[in-house]
Order: C-alpha cells, then sequence, then structure tokens
C-alpha cells in the first residue's frame, strides 16, 4: 500500500471515528489529507479544549505547571480548513521560538513569558508599528476580545518589534496567522 494511500486512510478513519462517536463530520482540506497528523491534532484541539475567555483563566496561566498546555478555542469552534492555513502559514516563522507554531495548542511557559511584555512601553516608533497592526489586522487587534490571548499576542507583537525589528506588516499577519478565537477568521 502506498504512503498516500495509508495517510488517506488515516484521514478517513478519523472522519469516521467522529461520525460513529456522533459528532458533526468535518471537511477535511486536501492539505490535511498529506498530514493525517494534522487532521488528528485538529480533533483534539477542537474537542477537548481548555482555553477561555475569563479573567479566572487568564489569572491561572501565571501559575500553570511547565508541562501544560492552552488548547482550544475561546469563542467559536474551529474551523478544520482555516487551521490548516493557520499551522501551514505559521511556519515561515519557525526561527523564532515564541512564535506559537499552532495557535490553539500553547505552551503555557511560552503565555508566561510572552504576556508580561504586553505592559512593556515602546519607543515612538516601534509604537508606530504597534499601531499599524492594531488598525490592519483582522480583529483590529491580536484577538476579538481583550482576553488571555490579547496579551499574550500582544506582549508577543512587543517583543517582536523589539527584539526581532518586526514591522507593523509582519505582526498583521502573525496575528492574522494566530488567531484562536475560532471560526473562519
Amino acid at each position: 500500500m502506498s504512503a498516500k494511500l495509508n495517510r488517506r486512510t488515516a484521514v478517513l478513519g478519523i472522519i469516521a471515528a467522529a461520525t460513529v462517536s456522533g459528532l458533526p463530520e468535518v471537511d477535511i482540506p486536501a492539505q490535511a489529507e498529506e498530514d493525517p497528523g494534522l487532521a488528528s491534532r485538529f480533533q483534539d484541539l477542537s474537542r477537548n479544549g481548555n482555553a477561555t475567555c475569563s479573567a479566572k483563566f487568564t489569572e491561572s496561566i501565571a501559575t500553570m505547571p511547565p508541562m501544560s498546555r492552552i488548547k482550544g478555542s475561546c469563542c467559536s469552534p474551529m474551523e478544520m480548513k482555516r487551521y490548516v492555513e493557520q499551522v501551514k502559514g505559521l511556519t515561515k516563522y519557525r526561527a523564532i521560538a515564541m512564535i506559537p507554531p499552532d495557535p490553539y495548542d500553547i505552551a503555557a511557559p511560552t503565555a508566561q513569558q510572552m504576556m508580561p511584555y504586553y505592559d512593556r512601553q515602546l519607543t515612538a516608533e516601534e509604537q508606530r508599528r504597534y499601531d499599524f497592526a492594531m488598525a490592519n489586522s483582522n480583529e483590529k487587534g491580536p484577538c476579538c476580545c481583550p482576553c488571555w490571548r490579547w496579551k499574550l499576542y500582544g506582549g508577543l507583537a512587543k517583543y517582536l518589534i523589539r527584539e526581532h525589528g518586526f514591522t507593523g506588516e509582519q505582526i498583521v499577519d502573525v496575528w492574522n496567522l494566530s488567531d484562536g478565537c475560532g471560526g473562519n477568521g
């Protein structure tokens, strides 16, 4: 049996398991058929998330153990097609460890490290880049509401501007690819 056929069989098995379990069937884009691990991660994250937009959840991040992960979407159900686009798009930033490669599966230590950056002051030029991102990202900010993601990705933006010289356009790209609110972006 060819490797491509094995991958397709694995993806179809995931869909069949969801259908048998009474969960809604998802539309698996062609790109995910080439990566059954991606389809499997989507299934897990879309059904087993722990993230919420509450202030209590935001406060809890500071005390999460080092092996903890923040999983799932906050506001709307995840969509497979959008998830594939995001994960594939974020690969261009894999050289920067602080940019989560999966916006729906974030290591707690990354969140703990980036959230304090949100309160950092930027120079006037750096602030112009940040303001550009605020005005031009899909959500008009790092997230759809001022929750933990807003602080994490707002802090990440300040870190990227300060430490990596990111432009406002690059921050827009990171934020749009990292939108973890769910839905189709």
